[in-house]
């Protein structure tokens, strides 16, 4: 049985820095970039809003679907959050 994954998007404002990634347990990594903890990317730009998501069958799939959305350029991940999220809204409470 697979297990359902998600790529997503986080950022600190809306049109701000992104950071795209890749887990099974969308509500707990979300959480762990939300504390800002560490020197990781996301701590370092205050990435703490989930923008965008989106759900996979399974991990392969959705890593696969990250590691085509890093080749494509900025405008093209905003056009994906607004298309979805015009408002840039924290998507976080939603994935409870």
């Amino acid at each position: 049985m697979h297990q359902p994954s998600f790529v997503y998007i986080m950022t600190n404002k809306p049109r701000g820095t992104l950071y795209d990634g890749v887990t099974a347990a969308l509500a707990r990594r979300v959480s762990e970039h939300r504390l800002l903890q560490g020197r990781s990317f996301t701590a370092r730009y205050n990435l703490d809003k989930l923008v965008w998501y989106e759900p996979h069958e399974t991990i392969e799939l959705a890593i696969q679907r990250e590691t085509s959305m890093k080749r494509y350029g900025r405008s093209w991940k905003i056009e994906l959050v607004e298309k979805d999220n015009p408002d840039w809204n924290d998507l976080f409470e939603k994935i409870l």
